[in-house]
């Protein structure tokens, strides 16, 4: 009996009844998809299906190998939910690399907490959240959830590869819906023609698969939306806590956004005496928005709420007239009320914010944004408001909301718009200084330097600007790009015209800024503007080359040379002209004085792959010329 019990034992695992088989282990990945990643989806499913035009479900299940610690922000998962929307299932599990589980996750490993962001005064939205990261490499973690919605604003969609140096084994995306309520979708950078099938009870299904999808490496200077696959959807007929509507197109949008706001602009008698006060005497538009905009902003601050269906409803304009705070949505809807009392029109617009923020797609109307702003018609010009920050110029957008699109909710409904682009010789930054060399290498400098446009913005100066002494000092010595100094004073003036403008002027000690060899002195006359970014060079470009901000750069340096030397060595005057920019540099000697002259001027844009030969040359050029020397010779 011992013998016969044994070797039932022994029979066991290969019977396949043990508790813990081996799941996902390593070595099931075809070695393709190993070479250069940081990780591996091994499985994504996800199954969104619409039951009404209020009621949803989403099915997910998501399976990734880490690699190295540069992938451990996809062993992290994350649920947000509300009273509109309910996690029914948030499960997680680890496996090492042999696919032995080591870890389940249990009800106190999950964070559940409120999402209260930085401002955030209201909220009733709640997030769980798990990490799974690991310290030994390679891991696999399983998440396996399941949510319920109560609306059907939104539709997930799937990022089939969510970013650089990540393979795919396998992901699959299934939409699933009554005929009713059939919901649009677009794909990008996917050939995959979608299967469609016919379910029962009058439901219908759309679905992707895919396998052994390779890493995707970024290009130098791309648009990672040019190379990610992504699967998008939205819904057409929707309704969201007793709000129902249409985004078929952008008017239809719009017109369910002000279905939102409707009735909703009222303000105490109090305040439209102050408006009239406010914009009395003042004889043009832009000066009597001027003049609300400055009120609204002395007189409000920024707070996130988001309560219910809070996250798209604005709170009325007579509870920010009263609290004096509101988010971007009531803020806005309260310089609206403002303007309305005024004679002005202004418009409720959506917006994508954020520097680099993805451009909002056109042809696919959708829920595409994550702020509010203000647009006023000016004539022929459009005045934008940014309402939420009490110190920004007037009709100022920068880049957090500037040269995009938008979607401007007018009477008639959403109509897509284009936000204000500044153009090249308005994002400048202009530098004028005096350098006084001594014989043993130390100088002193004063320095003036004049930021306009978007350069007003450079390393956040536009919020330095207000703060304290010690903070713009700070600034100072982070943004001087002089190897060794000390900052003897300075002075921050703020400038907030409609192209507003900062002017920093610094006194500097540069002690051994020269370097001396003998009777030869070494300088580099570009004193803080040199040029170190090199583009990577790339045999074959398949991406377009993309450029972000277009700006001018000058300097213009006057050296004061002591007695005594005389220059030995003077670089040759360049000139350099790319599709990308120009730049021009030059020297002059007059006696004691040397005058450095540099300007560079870039565009922004989109040029052809084969041109980033060209960019690598430019980028070469202009750090050889930054960096050059001049050589004086000591007669003594």
């Amino acid at each position: 009996m011992k013998t016969a019990l044994c070797l039932l034992i022994l029979m066991m695992p290969f019977l396949g009844i043990t508790k813990d088989d081996p799941k996902f282990p390593v070595s099931a990945i075809p070695e393709n998809l190993k070479k250069n990643v940081i990780a591996v989806v091994r499985e994504d499913e996800m199954v969104y299906t619409i039951n009404a035009d209020n009621r949803a479900t989403l099915h997910g299940h998501y399976v990734v190998t880490v690699f190295n610690p540069k992938g451990d922000r996809l062993a992290e998962f994350s649920e947000w939910y509300s009273k509109l929307k309910k996690v029914l299932k948030f499960e997680g599990t680890v496996f090492n690399a042999h696919g032995t589980i080591i870890k389940r996750v249990k009800g106190n490993d999950v964070v559940d907490q409120g999402v209260y962001e930085s401002g955030t005064l209201y909220t009733d939205t709640r997030v769980k959240s798990i990490d799974l990261s690991q310290s030994e490499y390679p891991y696999t973690v399983e998440f396996e959830y399941d949510v319920e919605y109560k609306f059907l604003y939104h539709i997930n969609g799937s990022s089939i590869i969510p970013t650089e140096n990540v393979a795919v084994q396998k992901a699959s995306y299934q939409l699933i819906y009554p005929k009713a309520l059939t919901p649009r979708y677009k794909t990008y950078n996917i050939s995959q023609t979608p299967k469609v099938e016919q379910l029962d009870n009058g439901r219908e299904s759309v679905s992707w698969r895919f396998e052994n999808l390779p890493a995707i490496k970024f290009e130098p200077l791309s648009d990672p939306e040019d190379v990610l696959p992504e699967i998008v959807a939205a819904p057409g007929k929707f309704q969201y806590d007793g709000y129902s509507g249409s985004m078929e197109t952008w008017e239809d949008y719009g017109k369910w956004q002000l279905s939102l706001n409707n009735g909703r602009d009222a303000i105490s008698e109090e305040t439209k005496k102050k408006v009239k006060q406010i914009t009395s005497g003042l004889g043009t538009t832009e000066q009597k928005v001027k003049a609300l905009y400055e009120f609204l902003q002395n007189r409000t601050r920024y707070v996130n709420i988001s309560l219910g269906i809070g996250g798209l409803q604005p709170f009325e304009a007579m509870v920010v007239d009263k609290v004096g705070y509101g988010d971007c949505k009531g803020l806005s809807n309260y310089m609206i009320a403002l303007l309305k009392e005024a004679g002005i029109k202004g418009y409720y617009t959506k917006i994508m914010a954020g520097e680099h923020a993805p451009e909002i797609d056109v042809t696919f109307p959708s829920h595409q944004t994550n702020h509010i702003i203000v647009g006023v018609p000016n004539g022929m010009d459009t005045l934008w408001l940014e309402c939420t920050d009490q110190t920004n110029p007037f009709n100022f957008q920068g880049t957090f909301t500037g040269d995009r699109k938008a979607i401007m909710v007018t009477e008639n409904g959403g109509k897509i718009v284009n936000t204000h682009r500044y153009a090249i010789e308005q994002n400048s930054q202009y530098r004028v200084a005096d350098v006084f060399l001594e014989v043993n290498g130390d100088a002193k400098a004063k320095v003036k330097t004049t930021y306009s446009g978007l350069q007003y913005e450079n390393d956040n100066l536009n919020f330095v600007l207000n703060k304290q002494y010690d903070d713009q000092r700070k600034w100072i010595l982070s943004n001087t790009q002089i190897p060794s100094f000390d900052v003897v004073s300075f002075n921050m003036t703020n400038r907030k015209a409609k192209i507003p403008t900062a002017v920093v002027t610094s006194d500097f000690t540069l002690k051994r800024w020269a370097t001396t060899s003998g009777k030869r002195i070494f300088i580099t006359p570009n004193l803080m503007n040199r040029s170190t970014y090199i583009p990577e060079k790339m045999e074959t470009r398949k991406t377009k080359v993309v450029t972000q901000l277009a700006y001018i750069d000058s300097d213009t340096i006057h050296y004061h040379i002591p007695d005594g030397i005389y220059p030995e060595f003077l670089p040759q005057s360049i000139s350099i002209k790319s599709r990308f920019g120009e730049y021009e540099v030059s020297y002059k000697i007059d006696q004691n004085k040397l005058l450095y002259l540099r300007r560079i001027k870039m565009h922004k844009g989109e040029f052809p792959p084969e041109s980033y030969s060209e960019l690598v040359e430019f980028y070469k050029n202009v750090n050889k010329a930054d960096n050059s020397k001049i050589v004086f010779l000591s007669k003594t």
